[in-house]
């Protein structure tokens, strides 16, 4: 136990080094920012900075970074030394509070959709002393949000970070409203369960596509897929767990909660969930996560796919978002108690999420439009495009005897009885899981599972975050007008019912059946990126980012056409790929193949007529057929790829992308898959979904 205190967090200048080497005054100071995020004075921070900078000096540190999180989705460091000139031949290491509160990147070669142009490039990072500086590959790293020289957002966490604040204000509004007058902030916590493949790094160095954009763009499926059922929460093998030890270790070094480690559903796909930790700190971490997840499977010889869909026909990785509120005392917001049907708190703040989902539902589903999400949502392994919630069915019984006024009958919890004397009698939930649902309630939180395993979670919380505020403002309204408003929490969640119930679904989300319910619903099905992105941009959705000071029109707008953009430039990037990988690898490969069959049909002929040639010459007219079908497919790609490139229009664009470009990769595809199929392996320039799939054997 005392190795494990050691160890966790021993790379973060977290709050037991913050108490031991900051002066007691300097250090409530901090703490009170972090709790209650009141402003840090520049004197306060020179004193940090120079006990942060002492601290990492003794651990090794001769560079310090402003680490933010820009609009590319990945996160962003420049390493500047300590070092200041002490006289004509000496140096002394400095860190001044101004260097640790403010840094200075280039912002013009970052994504700004249109807020600066490239001669404009200051940009300015400025400290989140919410979330501990850190040490990595000897660089002091201290957290920071970014922005332009004209005040805009250029980040991911600046948004999160404000909407934290906003749906604090709101929700501390409503516990005043109720008699909770004692609480004075309520913190956002979220714990992402990060899905991954692992494949060996040498196999997967042979494969262009897995090194240009991270999945496999062509590939017939392996013998065995997952269709046995054996490898998740299977014995997880020894390469693997090596792997996993060593970055449960390297995770915890920088404070990271890493808890459950296991096998998924597919070949050589695993998970990784953290405990929950406040929302802006568990965004930091999960990109942490990421990097460091990439760097130990170099380490250990493999390579991470974070992909959301880098093999076709098995699974693809998502990223479950857990969801919560809590107030400074400690209390879940969310917590239902023995019985939810007399706990008003959690009714209302229920009704309020149930409402802010069904109300913002397009919103939802652009936060996780990306090119790789689209393939794995509705493919019957995670949820549908359709935005729908999960309550289970006791929950659904107690909001409905609300909404009918009627009485509720509480049922006790069910005894679960094994059979076996040996096995202890236990309690069952009241509410069995539904893995279909893309929006479910799991006892304490909401989890969110449509965010894909490469995304940054700041988006989806950001606007989870922003849409519940508004709800709670809207029922603060209410609740000042009433004179009894404990009573009218009750009216709030009747009335919350009779307008919002449509998005309850506690059935199959996976079925045709629910699809043409939704639809009779008025539930929004946006299957693809270009369809889902315009949600974020209508009035109504700028309108509400506006009003709580999450951000402006103008910044709005930027991200709109950052993700546009993205969703396009990542296609075209597999476009490339498939049309390189095709000409100079597939044809070739082929090509080889049919001479050697004419080779010897040639040798056959000469050795007289008694000797079959049936089968080379099925199999060279079916290649030779097949070369001629992927030679037309490869040209209609690429001119649909030029026809794409000449497009300025960002929407227009997109959708090109998602209707032609898309359709024309697939039928290339088509015919390389089937040319795989008749091709021996000696011959194929690269390897098959078994050789991948299956590369980790021991």
């Amino acid at each position: 136990m005392d190795q494990m205190n050691e160890l966790f967090g021993s790379a973060v200048f977290e709050d037991s080094v913050q108490k031991v080497r900051l002066p007691d005054g300097i250090y409530k100071q901090l703490r009170k920012t972090k709790e209650e995020g009141t402003p840090l004075t520049r004197e306060v921070a020179d004193v940090v900075a120079n006990a942060m900078k002492d601290w990492a000096v003794e651990n090794g540190v001769t560079h310090f970074t402003h680490w933010f999180q820009p609009m590319t989705g990945v996160t962003a460091e420049k390493h500047d030394s300590f070092i200041q000139p002490d006289g004509i031949d000496s140096v002394i290491m400095e860190f001044s509070g101004k260097e640790l509160i403010k840094g200075e990147p280039d912002a013009s070669s970052f994504p700004s959709g249109g807020l600066r142009s490239t001669f404009e490039a200051r940009g300015y990072t400025a400290w989140d002393p919410t979330s501990n500086a850190f040490i990595k590959d000897g660089i002091l790293c201290i957290p920071t949000v970014f922005c332009s020289y004209t005040g805009e957002a250029l980040d991911k966490k600046t948004p999160l970070m404000r909407s934290m604040e906003a749906l604090s204000n709101s929700a501390v509004r409503v516990l005043h409203l109720i008699g909770e007058t004692d609480v004075n902030r309520v913190i956002t916590t979220v714990g992402p369960e990060q899905e991954y493949f692992l494949i060996d790094r040498k196999v997967a160095l042979k494969r262009k596509d897995i090194t240009y954009t991270g999945r496999t763009l062509f590939g017939t499926p392996a013998p065995k897929g997952q269709e046995l059922d054996d490898h998740y929460f299977g014995v997880v093998k020894r390469r693997v767990s090596e792997y996993m030890k060593d970055l449960d270790e390297e995770l915890w070094k920088l404070g990271i909660l890493a808890k459950t480690k296991h096998n998924e559903v597919a070949p050589a796909q695993h998970e990784l969930a953290p405990i929950f930790t406040q929302a802006n700190i568990a965004t930091d971490h999960n990109q942490l996560t990421m990097e460091i997840m990439k760097k130990v499977a170099e380490r250990h010889g493999m390579k991470c796919l974070l992909y959301e869909k880098p093999f076709e026909g098995i699974n693809g990785s998502g990223k479950h978002n857990n969801w919560s509120i809590s107030t400074d005392k400690g209390e879940n917001l969310l917590k239902p108690g023995k019985t939810p049907h007399d706990n008003p708190r959690f009714l209302l703040f229920l009704s309020a999420v149930i409402a802010a989902v069904d109300e913002y539902q397009d919103l939802l589903r652009s936060s996780v439009a990306t090119a790789g999400n689209d393939h794995r949502l509705g493919a019957n392994e995670a949820p549908p495009a359709i935005i729908s919630v999960f309550i289970g069915d006791d929950l659904k019984e107690v909001l409905d005897s609300i909404e009918e006024d009627s009485d509720f009958e509480n049922r006790c919890n069910e005894v679960m009885n094994s059979g076996i004397d040996a096995v202890p009698d236990f309690a069952k939930d009241t509410t069995d899981r539904n893995r279909t649902s893309p929006f479910a309630f799991t006892g304490n939180k909401f989890e969110f599972r449509m965010p894909g395993s490469a995304l940054s979670i700041s988006g989806p919380n950001f606007i989870i975050n922003t849409a519940v505020a508004e709800i709670l403002d809207q029922f603060a309204v209410r609740l000042e007008k009433s004179s009894n408003p404990k009573c009218e929490i009750y009216n709030i969640v009747r009335d919350t019912m009779k307008e919002h119930k449509r998005i309850i679904f506690n059935g199959n989300n996976y079925s045709d059946e629910w699809v043409a319910e939704a639809e009779r619903r008025g539930l929004c099905n946006l299957k693809s990126t270009p369809e889902a992105l315009p949600a974020f941009v209508t009035e109504k959705s700028i309108d509400l980012f506006v009003k709580h000071g999450i951000l402006t029109r103008d910044e709005m707008l930027s991200r709109y056409e950052i993700n546009l953009e993205n969703y396009s430039k990542a296609i075209n990037i597999e476009a490339k790929t498939m049309l390189e990988m095709a000409r100079r690898d597939i044809s070739p490969a082929v090509a080889k193949y049919v001479k050697e069959l004419s080779d010897t049909v040639v040798s056959k002929r000469q050795m007289g007529g008694s000797v079959s040639c049936v089968f080379e010459e099925k199999m060279i007219r079916l290649l030779s057929e097949l070369e001629l079908r992927l030679f037309e497919t490869v040209e209609a790609l690429d001119s649909s790829v030029q026809e794409a490139l000449a497009m300025e229009e960002g929407l227009e664009q997109a959708v090109f992308y998602n209707e032609k470009v898309l359709k024309d990769m697939a039928e290339v595809r088509e015919v390389a898959d089937q040319m795989e199929i008749y091709t021996p392996e000696e011959y194929w320039p690269f390897p098959t979904y078994g050789d991948l799939l299956f590369s980790i054997q021991e």
